[in-house]
């Protein structure tokens, strides 16, 4: 089966873009295929998706492609759980390609198909999901036009996703403009899109409806013999009510169903958003057995029967088709323009002819005898050959790339970074040297960019933690940390680094710190009975860096001048660069003259002498009786040092 697959399809096997190795064909359609593809950067699966190169001429192809890459990128930029995630874009050569999650599971119309109906709750909870990721987008400006359940992928965990955002609107915009169709899956698209190709958030919610209405009964609410038909049905005709094929439904679902899908997009809800308030308003009001419960058969591909006329679902129930615009105006026109099937799951209904049959077994068996014919050719002559892969480490690139050419291989070269294999010279082959390959296939080429180079990020001046982060995330490790006192940088801050900070460096060199211990610890010197320069000089010289403030008192311990006291207190433990606060003396302290005059000599005497003054008596007359004072010098209230001097007069 995989040489059955490699013979028709040549992506198989191949490395797109020199990241993404193509392991499976997942699904084709019209207008792309998807695959399931390791990406070898990041290790994981992921589905590539890549759009076929025969969408008209040359400059539609490249307006496509232009087109696609943007919408690629606005849907890149929609971050929702409920939407599958697209991580890349580009093209490689002739393919653009879309790499997206890989989703594991099955999509909405395979559960359709072996389940046929939804319970009500279920698929209540199923279109609010679809609602929600589509209100993401429609806050952006960005619309779906291709809601269907082929599009709704179910994960392993029963949570829905939608797919295929973008895709859609860059097919109807290059389609629109090159040949006056659009695009868009029949079953599902708004009367607006179909009469005028005009699409709003409002479209989007139509076709939400119309899944819901699917869901609940099982049937598309509009079938006919062709496309056109059934598109002209969506521009001339409302839907049914739910209730009409299952009566049991409450009003409410109808009234919701109804309204998402009206025919004019003035009577919708005016985008997902909108939708989703009364869908879960209306959900409100359901009962949990009508929740639970669901509509029996028949699914949508049983032929639908009304009163007037005979009505079979002649397109496959997912298809994206090609219309005219305008193709519902004339109602029931014949389509001019071919079909286009770009639903990778879509199955055309059954025909029960005998004659087709036997032409479908002759044509199989031819087949069989062909294939068998073709695969012993292929592994035999032909490119399928197994050869073996040459070891070619250590040589030169033009070297190694001209040993696997005459092997027979196709060389794909890459380049990476080497600590210990000299840059231009070869790391390595994938598959690896002596495995056994088929001829014609590619061989990756590993060549040394030799050792990778970083520069040295700036962390000094920040704090460690800080800076043992930066580096971390620069590739870095840190070699030795060494601790040194400083005066300038606070504790823990980076002083130094080595290799020094913009030095380009092995990725692997060790970056060595030099980290602050703060200041270093000092005892305060004693500087009492120094004057004030003295104690500066010493507390500002070679073994401190104090910082030094001044306060002035008055003290009888030392001269002027001097200092009497400091804070810290001599001998007490600080460090080189604290403050510290001196003390210096302006003289003794002063004394304030009290008033002796009329005292006794003697009581006088001794309070002067007891205020801190010395006194000197002497008196008036010759022949004075020293009984009391009759003047005094300085005179009262004069403030003079302690220790000055007294004159006391008596009589």
């Amino acid at each position: 089966m995989i040489v059955a697959e490699t013979l028709t399809d040549p992506m198989l096997g191949r490395l797109i873009d020199g990241r993404y190795e193509v392991r499976e064909r997942v699904a084709s359609g019209g207008m792309a295929t998807v695959y399931l593809a390791l990406d070898r950067r990041l290790e994981r699966l992921v589905a590539v998706k890549v759009m076929h190169a025969d969408l008209g001429s040359e400059r539609e192809r490249r307006e496509f492609a232009s087109r696609f890459r943007r919408e690629a990128k606005a849907s890149a930029r929609l971050t929702h759980p409920g939407m599958v995630r697209v991580y890349d874009q580009g093209t490689d050569g002739d393919i653009s390609y879309l790499t997206m999650e890989y989703v594991e599971g099955e999509n909405l119309r395979a559960r359709l198909h072996h389940e046929s109906t939804l319970p009500v709750g279920e698929a209540l909870g199923i279109v609010e999901a679809v609602l929600d990721a589509l209100n993401a987008a429609h806050r952006q400006g960005l619309v779906h036009r291709d809601v269907k359940p082929e599009n709704v992928l179910i994960d392993e965990d029963g949570r829905p996703k939608l797919a295929d955002f973008g895709l859609a609107r860059a097919v109807t915009e290059v389609t629109a403009t090159s040949t006056g169709t659009i695009m868009g899956t029949v079953a599902y698209l708004g009367p607006e899109l179909v009469s005028s190709g005009t699409a709003d958030s409002r479209t989007d919610v139509y076709a939400t409806g119309i899944l819901l209405f699917e869901a609940l009964t099982g049937r598309q609410p509009f079938t006919a013999p062709s496309a056109i038909e059934v598109a002209a049905r969506h521009v001339h005709e409302d839907i049914p009510a739910p209730s009409t094929y299952v009566p049991w439904l409450p009003a409410e679902i109808d009234d919701l169903v109804l309204t998402l899908a009206a025919r004019e997009p003035g009577d919708r809800p005016v985008d997902a958003g909108a939708a989703l308030a009364m869908l879960r308003q209306s959900r409100a009001m359901i009962d949990d057995p009508t929740l639970d419960r669901r509509a029996d058969p028949p699914s949508g591909t049983v032929p639908v029967v009304d009163d007037d006329t005979a009505i079979l679902d002649a397109v496959a129930p997912g298809s994206t088709i090609a219309l005219p615009i305008g193709a519902g105006t004339p109602a029931f026109a014949p389509i001019d323009g071919e079909i286009v099937d770009d639903d990778p799951e879509a199955v055309e209904p059954m025909q029960e002819n005998r004659r087709v049959g036997l032409w479908v077994g002759a044509v199989v068996a031819t087949l069989i005898v062909l294939f068998g014919l073709g695969a012993w050719w292929y592994t035999t002559q032909g490119p399928g050959a197994y050869t073996t892969v040459p070891p070619v480490a250590g040589e030169t690139s033009s070297d190694a790339r001209a040993i696997l050419e005459s092997a027979g291989l196709v060389v794909l070269p890459q380049q990476e970074f080497s600590d210990d294999v000299p840059p231009g010279l070869v790391i390595g082959t994938s598959p690896g040297a002596q495995e056994q390959i088929g001829k014609g296939e590619t061989v990756t080429l590993t060549v040394s960019k030799g050792q990778r180079m970083e520069t040295v990020p700036r962390v000094v001046g920040i704090p460690e933690a800080d800076a043992l982060d930066i580096l971390g995330q620069s590739g870095f490790t840190v070699g030795t940390k060494n601790a040194v006192y400083s005066d300038t940088a606070p504790k823990g801050e980076i002083t130094s680094i080595s290799p020094a900070a913009d030095e380009s460096v092995p990725w692997n060199t060790p970056i060595d710190l030099v980290i602050s211990k703060g200041p270093a610890p000092v005892q305060v010197p004693n500087v009492i009975g120094l004057t004030e320069e003295q104690a500066k000089e010493l507390l500002t010289g070679a073994n401190f860096a104090m910082v030094v403030t001044v306060e002035y008192g008055r003290s009888n311990d030392v001269g002027k001048g001097e200092v009497f006291a400091a804070d810290p207190a001599p001998g007490s433990e600080s460090t080189r660069t604290a403050s510290i606060t001196l003390r210096v003396s302006e003289g003794k302290p002063l004394v304030t003259i009290a008033n002796y005059i009329g005292m006794d000599v003697k009581v006088a005497q001794k309070a002067a002498k007891n205020a801190g003054l010395k006194v000197t008596l002497g008196g008036k007359w010759p022949f004075s009786s020293q009984n009391s004072i009759s003047d005094q010098y300085p005179a009262p209230g004069t403030q003079v040092e302690s220790g000055s001097e007294i004159f006391l007069e008596y009589n």
